[in-house]
């Protein structure tokens, strides 16, 4: 796992008010960890503030899963 999917790790327990530990990959957002619509936004604000990056409409919508999320921040950003 490189930097930024621990950080993303990070501030995904963080956003859910989990111990980082008990998050795995294969754990669905909303189903799994309780992530609704304004917790969503809450979470893309805080990974595009710690992680420096931009997610588009389109790809926040594709993100399901924690892996999801680890997948798309560890691909080199334009």
């Amino acid at each position: 796992m490189n930097r930024q999917q621990e950080l993303a790790l990070d501030v995904l327990a963080a956003v859910c008010k989990r111990d980082r530990a008990s998050i795995k990959p294969e754990q669905d957002l909303a189903a799994d960890l309780g992530v609704d619509s304004p917790k969503a936004l809450h979470l893309l604000t805080e990974l595009e503030d710690t992680l420096k990056i931009e997610f588009a409409d389109e790809d926040a919508a594709r993100m399901v899963t924690v892996n999801d999320i680890l997948v798309f921040v560890a691909k080199p950003q334009a």
